[in-house]
């Protein structure tokens, strides 16, 4: 009855382990209510109307009215129509009011910004070589911003080289910071301004009318009450105010209204250091925004973000950084509300962006209307607007409409990517007009409080780990100009056609030729099914997936921008969901190449003659040269891994041929695309780094497979062969307290190298032969146990001891090497991520297996060495915490991060990109001090289980009555 109960305590630890495991890994899936692609119909061909309009005349002039009128005049540069523009009054309303007036016409508004806008719209109609568009125009939505664009950024090549620059600090002006004063190099500050002024000409003609420019603590000094005299933070600021005040001023007096951008929260060493010493950090960051204010008067707010931060964010040499630090509902709305009561004093808004990414009400603020209902409630403050990505999620296809922006009565914008990062950085034609244009009014539909949006031309994700383009100045910036022209369009006109915006731009971009522009046009109208084909596996991609309390993104195949991943997590979850559809999930793939090559014959088709720029053709035809080759390549990866993935689920004997055939022309297609493209700056190959990691791995599962068995095999002949050394063994293993025969010389050499030799080759076998610091923490572990158990029975006969730990040696790796004769270790993990069924039953008897190492290691202290209880117990924690505190001082000396990447690498179990990227630790939410705890706790048990072992217990008398 006392062994059943044993064996029953051991399977319940066991089964709590595996419902921890549940818990931590919060594996699931579900069908996703994807937003429907809508097709792009192609315009009908037609011939340019010959410009109408070749002078404007003022009532009025300011440089931003001369600037709008020379889009008018540059467009109909030998006309002989004039327009007549008459400003009326001051006003701030964009409305305006165009008529014909004999030859020409007029155009008449309230004020400045009605007329500058309607200059812009008639300068657009003009190249675009459609009739002008006569009556009242009231733009659609109010406000539409833009980011900075490429302003500030160096296009050096160095810089750009090998494209693993994951940084993703956005500011504009680092490369005018001087270390030391005068701070700012006037030369430096004269380009940026040169920079800002073309993006915000461009942007204007566009049809945006505001800015969001990152920068907010740089720029204050908090007047002495956190930096002490003659710190340098605050000559800096001082300087900063005072070089790029008049930079950014350009665009309010180009009618644009500023925002400065800033995570929250934003700190220095000091403000940090002043900040333990507050139990309230909003009012000092309260005298800084009115700080910002005053130094730049021109500012129409802030715009805040919580969601992201840390170290990637950071200049280098410049003592700002950010922290992920407001975490809770009551953290969000004090900030806000601290905020909002400066906003309201000085007549300013205050921007929140939703963008979190986390756990809790604020983690999934993004994504959850309950979230948003619970942190921002009724917070309804004139001068806040909450601002929101369209998508239920990061800027991917295959995800929902965001369902957050359909709630709520706050003032709200909708957030929209030009450049696409997860779609190649803008390097693959990638006309997003028409997916944008249903979204927005499929938004507007659903609130009437969205009164905005905001367009990022340039921003997201590391500025260099892409194509070298930078908007307006350098590489092919034209792809995704496209995008930002079509939304400047879209927010004036939300109605507008999306076949017509995109024709409209490849007139004024390329060509006026119709033929050439039908078939460019055609060319872009199919660039969406490229995309979401290529890039994508539609089954996984139209899923809801959960890991690890995060939501996967739905190209995760395709790691964070450029990395093809192949771990076993992703590519297990990407076959499991796909394993009903890997016939039309392939055939997607070729889907793409057959696109790409469709585009790239009606573009080859177009006379250069035709273009106003052949230069630009050739540009075109580059980037369909390389989408061709990337997704041949990827369509021969998917191809490669989901028929492994098969072959490991099923054992087919097709699936491996056809996984074999498929590997050899993935091969080829890698090395094709890598030799062309790899160092090409403007258009540089994907890394298949982690990809060929993976594979080299897989690669070995049949032969791992075969290993296993065999040694699986000779094991279990053993236990039946009656040689007395080795039969010690395995009734040590289940029987310890039965006292082994008579040792031999050989005998005890058996107990200690059969169980080695088994431990060492179950363990290659488990790691493909190719992850040594598994075997480092594993063997290591069994090392210490070995070695603490000998020190315990010092001076008495160790062979008892060494026949019970490796009995159970043999006894765990049984079950281990019955799981990995299968079909390998991948075989292992893919059942690990896939099957909970497996995973559950399978932990539950290897946690038994291992609790039951410490319960026999007791009994034969007990038994065997005449132990008393007490001593036991305290014998049994010391072999439990000498491997814990090891392995936690291991860690700890070479750095959590450092080891768990390291571990990772050579397991391929995770992406290979999360450390280089991310942060595995940072990314996991793992608490950066758990080393140290578990060195701590091992440490603790170690003193625990010594001084209960050796330490006597002194007889104290007992008094007398």
């Amino acid at each position: 009855m006392r062994r059943l109960l044993v064996v029953f305590l051991l399977l319940s630890l066991g089964a709590g382990m595996a419902y921890g495991l549940d818990s931590a890994l919060r594996l699931s899936w579900t069908p996703a209510q994807v937003m429907p692609e809508p097709p792009t119909a192609v315009p009908q061909q037609r011939t340019a109307v010959a410009p109408a309009i070749g002078v404007v005349t003022l009532n009025r002039h300011t440089h931003r009215l001369d600037t709008a009128a020379r889009a008018v005049t540059a467009a109909g540069q030998n006309a002989k129509g004039v327009l007549t523009v008459t400003v009326t009054g001051d006003s701030d309303d964009e409305s305006y009011r165009l008529d014909r007036a004999g030859s020409g016409f007029t155009l008449t508004a309230a004020g400045e910004s009605g007329a500058a806008a309607g200059l812009y719209a008639v300068g657009d109609q003009l190249r675009s070589g459609v009739p002008l568009r006569t009556g009242s125009v009231t733009p659609e939505l109010g406000l539409r911003l833009t980011d900075a664009g490429s302003v500030g950024r160096e296009a050096d090549p160095e810089g750009w080289q090998g494209g693993t620059d994951y940084s993703l600090n956005s500011d504009i002006v680092t490369s005018a910071l001087l270390p030391q004063a005068p701070w700012v190099d006037p030369a430096a500050v004269d380009e940026i301004a040169a920079e800002f002024r073309q993006f915000i000409d461009h942007s204007a003609a566009q049809g945006y009318n505001g800015v969001v420019v990152p920068g907010f603590l740089e720029y204050v000094t908090f007047g002495e009450t956190v930096y002490v005299a003659g710190d340098p933070h605050i000559a800096r600021a001082q300087a900063m105010v005072q070089a790029f005040r008049p930079v950014f001023q350009y665009a309010a007096d180009m009618g644009m209204r500023v925002y400065f951008m800033t995570d929250m929260l934003a700190l220095s060493g000091p403000l940090e250091a002043y900040l333990e010493t507050q139990d309230d950090p909003w009012p000092i960051y309260q005298a800084g925004l009115r700080e910002l204010f005053a130094g730049m008067p021109f500012a129409a707010g802030l715009m805040i973000r919580i969601g992201e931060g840390g170290s990637a964010y950071q200049a280098p040499g410049w003592d700002y950084y950010s922290q992920i630090a407001v975490t809770t509902t009551e953290q969000v709305q004090a900030m806000l509300k601290a905020f909002l009561a400066v906003a309201g004093e000085t007549g300013r808004d205050i921007i929140f962006r939703t963008w979190t990414v986390g756990v809790g009400a604020v983690g999934d603020l993004h994504t959850n209307p309950d979230s948003y209902a619970e942190v921002l409630g009724d917070l309804t403050d004139p001068h806040l607007i909450v601002s929101t990505k369209f998508t239920l999620g990061d800027f991917y296809s295959h995800l929902p409409l965001n369902t957050t922006l359909t709630v709520g009565p706050q003032r709200r914008i909708v957030e929209f990517q030009g450049r696409r990062e997860f779609e190649g950085f803008g390097s693959l034609p990638n006309d997003l007009t028409a997916l944008h244009a249903s979204a927005l009014r499929e938004l507007l539909a659903a609130n009437e409080n969205i009164e905005g949006v905001w367009f990022w031309t340039q921003d997201g994700g590391p500025l260099r780990a892409g194509p070298r383009t930078l908007y307006l100045r350098t590489g092919f910036w034209q792809l995704y100009d496209l995008n930002a022209y079509a939304m400047g369009r879209l927010a004036r006109a939300p109605d507008a056609d999306p076949g017509e915006v995109t024709a409209d731009w490849v007139r004024q971009t390329f060509s006026t030729d119709p033929g050439t522009v039908a078939a460019i046009v055609r060319m872009f109208a199919a660039s969406r099914e490229a995309v979401t084909k290529g890039l994508y596996l539609t089954p996984y991609a139209d899923y809801a997936v959960k890991a690890l309390g995060l939501e996967p993104p739905p190209m995760m195949w395709i790691f964070e921008w450029d990395i093809v991943t192949g771990d076993s997590a992703v590519l297990s979850s990407i076959y499991e969901i796909s394993r009903d559809d890997l016939d039309a999930t392939i055939a997607e793939g070729d889907r793409a190449i057959a696109v790409a090559a469709e585009q790239r014959t009606l573009v080859a088709g177009t006379d250069p003659a035709s273009w106003r720029d052949p230069a630009l053709r050739m540009q075109l035809l580059d980037a369909l040269d390389y989408q061709s080759d990337l997704y041949a390549t990827l369509g021969a990866y998917r191809t490669m891994f989901l028929r492994r993935t098969q072959w490991l689920d099923t054992g087919s004997g097709t699936a491996r041929q056809q996984w074999e055939a498929a590997e050899i022309a993935y091969a080829e297609a890698r090395d094709t695309y890598v030799q062309k493209w790899d160092g090409d700056l403007d258009l540089p190959a994907y890394n298949f780094t982690a990809a060929d990691l993976g594979s080299d791995r897989f690669d070995r599962d049949p032969a791992m497979a075969i290993l296993a068995a065999v040694l699986l095999a000779l094991l279990l002949i053993s236990a039946l062969v009656p040689w007395p050394p080795i039969r010690a063994l395995w009734r040590a293993a289940s029987m310890p307290w039965k006292a082994p025969p008579a040792p031999t010389r050989t005998a005890r050499w058996v107990a200690i190298l059969l169980p080695a030799a088994v431990l060492l080759l179950s363990r290659e076998i488990f790691t493909w032969f190719a992850a040594p610091a598994h075997l480092l923490a594993t063997l290591g572990a069994w090392l210490v146990f070995a070695l603490v158990a000998r020190l315990l029975v010092r001076g008495r006969d160790p062979y008892a001891m060494w026949t019970v730990i490796g009995g159970v040696a043999l006894l765990r790796t049984v079950l281990l090497l019955a799981v990995l004769a299968a079909r390998g270790p991948g075989h292992y993990w893919l059942g690990f991520w896939t099957n909970p069924g497996a995973r559950t039953a399978y932990v539950i008897v290897a946690f038994a297996g291992f609790a039951w190492l410490f319960v026999a290691t007791g009994s034969v202290l007990r038994t065997q060495y005449a132990w008393s209880r007490r001593r036991v117990a305290g014998g049994v924690l010391l072999v439990l915490g000498a491997p814990m505190l090891a392995l936690g001082v291991l860690i700890w000396s070479v750095g959590l991060e450092t080891a768990l990447s390291t571990w990772n690498d050579q397991m391929a179990l995770l992406p290979w990109g999360l450390h280089r990227i991310l942060g595995i630790v940072t990314f996991l939410g793992i608490p950066p001090a758990l080393p140290v705890w578990i060195t701590a706790f091992g440490a603790g048990l170690v003193l625990l289980g010594a001084a209960t072992s050796f330490v006597p217990i002194r007889n104290v008398p007992v008094k007398q009555p």
